[in-house]
């Protein structure tokens, strides 16, 4: 692939993105970008991403998201298998003879049945802290009923937020995880402005894939 020369601040930016990936499998975020260029404004994030992309070495996905050019991920070795093998059986009782063969693989199918039903978004901020959830981390979502006390994406006012949910005559109530944030209170006479994105069934961050707890083993 022939594309236009990156400039050196440009290769050290794009050289930046490609080690942040090999090593976590996802991209950085603009925050940590900035503070790796020590950057003031998350403009100059913007900025040399929109000159990676009209260069060719960045491409924008159906999600409206921006990713590398897949002639570079295979270049690069940025490409993962799609699942951990299992390579047989090991006993968990009386001692026994070590069977070997191919089982398949454990995917995100696996651990989630469910997965045409399921998308993700990245955290921004610590407000979930002691749910275990916190900035930079991706919480897995469900278009499902969210009950009360349940933990989910809110969207009100244009802001979107990840919170537990409860309801009552005082109207809706966004509690954080972390003590100190304030709960967020709805009145009822708004409702009709407020959108449940959906309900969180677990997350993901470097340190693996992490399910949503039943209600009475989270509490």
């Amino acid at each position: 692939m022939d594309n236009a020369q990156l400039t050196r601040k440009q290769k050290e930016f794009f050289d930046f993105i490609i080690d942040y990936k090999k090593e976590h499998d996802v991209w950085p975020t603009y925050r940590e970008i900035a503070e790796a260029f020590n950057y003031k404004s998350p403009n100059s994030v913007t900025q040399n991403i929109q000159a990676l992309l009209k260069k060719g070495y960045l491409i924008k996905t159906d999600d409206d998201e921006y990713d590398i050019h897949p002639n570079y991920e295979e270049n690069l070795g940025l490409k993962k298998n799609s699942g951990i093998p299992v390579r047989g059986l090991i006993a968990a009782g009386y001692l026994q003879e070590a069977v070997e063969a191919d089982l398949g693989q454990i995917t995100l199918e696996t651990l989630f049945p469910n997965m045409d039903d399921m998308f993700a978004l990245r955290v921004s901020g610590m407000s979930m802290k002691d749910a275990g959830i916190y900035d930079g981390d991706f919480v897995l979502l469900m278009d499902n009923d969210v009950k009360e006390g349940d933990i989910g994406a809110v969207l009100y006012n244009g802001e979107t937020s990840l919170k537990r949910i409860f309801y009552d005559k005082n109207g809706l109530r966004l509690e954080p995880a972390n003590e100190e944030y304030d709960d967020i209170i709805i009145k009822p006479d708004v409702f009709e402005e407020v959108r449940i994105i959906g309900k969180y069934i677990g997350h993901v961050n470097r340190s693996g894939i992490h399910k949503a707890l039943p209600r009475k083993l989270a509490s």
